[in-house]
Protein backbone atom coordinates (compact mmCIF):
# COMPACT_ATOMS: atom_id res chain seq x y z
CA UNK A 1 0.00 0.00 0.00
CA UNK A 2 1.29 3.48 -0.91
CA UNK A 3 4.36 2.03 -2.61
CA UNK A 4 4.40 4.59 -5.43
CA UNK A 5 4.20 7.43 -2.92
CA UNK A 6 7.02 5.98 -0.77
CA UNK A 7 9.31 5.60 -3.79
CA UNK A 8 8.58 9.16 -4.97
CA UNK A 9 9.16 10.55 -1.46
CA UNK A 10 12.48 8.72 -1.11
CA UNK A 11 13.72 9.99 -4.47
CA UNK A 12 12.61 13.55 -3.69
CA UNK A 13 14.25 13.53 -0.25
CA UNK A 14 17.60 12.22 -1.52
CA UNK A 15 17.68 14.58 -4.50
CA UNK A 16 17.09 17.52 -2.15
CA UNK A 17 19.68 16.36 0.38
CA UNK A 18 22.44 15.65 -2.14
CA UNK A 19 22.57 19.31 -3.12
CA UNK A 20 23.08 20.71 0.36
CA UNK A 21 26.17 19.11 1.87
CA UNK A 22 29.04 16.76 1.14
CA UNK A 23 27.96 14.64 4.15
CA UNK A 24 24.36 13.57 4.49
CA UNK A 25 22.50 10.90 6.44
CA UNK A 26 18.84 10.19 5.77
CA UNK A 27 17.39 7.90 8.40
CA UNK A 28 14.29 6.83 10.24
CA UNK A 29 11.15 4.76 9.97
CA UNK A 30 10.56 4.77 6.24
CA UNK A 31 8.06 1.90 6.24
CA UNK A 32 10.13 0.58 3.35
CA UNK A 33 9.12 -2.87 2.17
CA UNK A 34 11.75 -4.44 -0.08
CA UNK A 35 9.19 -6.92 -1.44
CA UNK A 36 6.56 -4.33 -2.38
CA UNK A 37 8.73 -1.24 -2.96
CA UNK A 38 11.85 -2.86 -4.41
CA UNK A 39 15.35 -1.77 -3.59
CA UNK A 40 15.60 1.62 -1.88
CA UNK A 41 16.30 4.21 -4.61
CA UNK A 42 19.83 5.56 -4.26
CA UNK A 43 21.75 8.08 -6.29
CA UNK A 44 25.48 7.85 -7.00
CA UNK A 45 27.50 7.97 -3.80
CA UNK A 46 24.63 6.92 -1.51
CA UNK A 47 24.86 3.68 0.47
CA UNK A 48 22.61 1.76 2.81
CA UNK A 49 24.55 1.51 6.09
CA UNK A 50 23.02 -1.83 7.14
CA UNK A 51 23.73 -3.46 3.77
CA UNK A 52 27.27 -2.11 3.79
CA UNK A 53 28.21 -3.07 7.35
CA UNK A 54 26.05 -6.14 8.04
CA UNK A 55 25.86 -7.73 4.61
CA UNK A 56 23.81 -10.92 4.63
CA UNK A 57 22.01 -10.13 7.90
CA UNK A 58 18.27 -9.49 7.72
CA UNK A 59 18.20 -6.38 9.89
CA UNK A 60 14.49 -6.61 10.62
CA UNK A 61 13.62 -3.59 12.72
CA UNK A 62 9.98 -4.69 12.88
CA UNK A 63 9.80 -8.34 13.87
CA UNK A 64 6.71 -9.89 15.40
CA UNK A 65 8.59 -13.15 15.93
CA UNK A 66 11.45 -11.78 18.05
CA UNK A 67 9.84 -8.74 19.69
CA UNK A 68 7.87 -10.04 22.71
CA UNK A 69 5.87 -6.80 22.85
CA UNK A 70 4.30 -7.79 19.50
CA UNK A 71 3.33 -11.32 20.53
CA UNK A 72 -0.07 -12.25 19.12
CA UNK A 73 0.30 -10.10 15.98
CA UNK A 74 0.36 -11.73 12.57
CA UNK A 75 3.89 -12.80 11.57
CA UNK A 76 5.76 -9.92 9.99
CA UNK A 77 9.48 -9.33 9.61
CA UNK A 78 10.57 -6.19 7.73
CA UNK A 79 13.52 -3.81 7.62
CA UNK A 80 11.31 -0.73 7.81
CA UNK A 81 13.95 1.55 9.33
CA UNK A 82 17.05 2.68 7.44
CA UNK A 83 20.21 4.74 7.45
CA UNK A 84 21.17 5.80 3.93
CA UNK A 85 24.29 7.90 3.69
CA UNK A 86 26.29 10.02 1.30
CA UNK A 87 29.57 10.65 3.09
CA UNK A 88 32.69 12.30 1.75
CA UNK A 89 34.47 13.23 4.98
CA UNK A 90 33.42 10.27 7.14
CA UNK A 91 33.33 6.49 6.92
CA UNK A 92 30.82 4.00 8.25
CA UNK A 93 32.27 2.22 11.26
CA UNK A 94 29.49 0.14 12.85
CA UNK A 95 25.73 -0.25 13.01
CA UNK A 96 23.80 -2.08 15.65
CA UNK A 97 20.22 -2.77 16.55
CA UNK A 98 19.16 -1.38 19.94
CA UNK A 99 16.04 -1.51 22.08
CA UNK A 100 15.92 -5.31 22.04
CA UNK A 101 15.26 -5.71 25.76
CA UNK A 102 12.04 -5.19 27.68
CA UNK A 103 11.85 -2.30 30.13
CA UNK A 104 12.07 -3.91 33.60
CA UNK A 105 8.81 -3.93 35.54
CA UNK A 106 6.67 -2.53 32.70
CA UNK A 107 3.94 -4.50 30.92
CA UNK A 108 0.66 -3.94 29.12
CA UNK A 109 -2.52 -5.87 28.56
CA UNK A 110 -3.62 -6.84 25.06
CA UNK A 111 -6.83 -8.54 23.97
CA UNK A 112 -6.32 -11.93 22.38
CA UNK A 113 -7.71 -12.48 18.93
CA UNK A 114 -11.44 -13.10 18.75
CA UNK A 115 -11.85 -11.82 22.31
CA UNK A 116 -10.51 -14.97 23.97
CA UNK A 117 -8.95 -13.33 27.00
CA UNK A 118 -6.01 -11.04 27.55
CA UNK A 119 -2.26 -11.27 27.17
CA UNK A 120 0.11 -9.52 29.56
CA UNK A 121 3.10 -8.49 27.47
CA UNK A 122 6.41 -6.76 28.20
CA UNK A 123 7.08 -3.24 26.96
CA UNK A 124 10.15 -2.47 24.87
CA UNK A 125 11.28 1.09 24.00
CA UNK A 126 9.34 0.81 20.71
CA UNK A 127 7.51 -1.66 18.52
CA UNK A 128 10.45 -1.15 16.13
CA UNK A 129 14.00 -1.91 17.11
CA UNK A 130 16.26 1.12 16.92
CA UNK A 131 19.43 1.50 14.88
CA UNK A 132 22.63 3.10 16.12
CA UNK A 133 25.15 4.14 13.48
CA UNK A 134 28.77 4.91 14.30
CA UNK A 135 30.97 6.94 11.94
CA UNK A 136 34.70 7.59 11.91
CA UNK A 137 36.95 10.06 10.14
Amino acid sequence: MHSKERIAQAKAALSLLVRNSPNMIFCGDMNWDDVLDGRFPMFDGWIDAWEELRRGEDGWTYDTKSNPMLFGNRPLQKRLDRFVCNLNDFKLDAIEMIGLEAIPGVSYSKEKRKGKGKLILPVLPSDHYGLLLQLCI
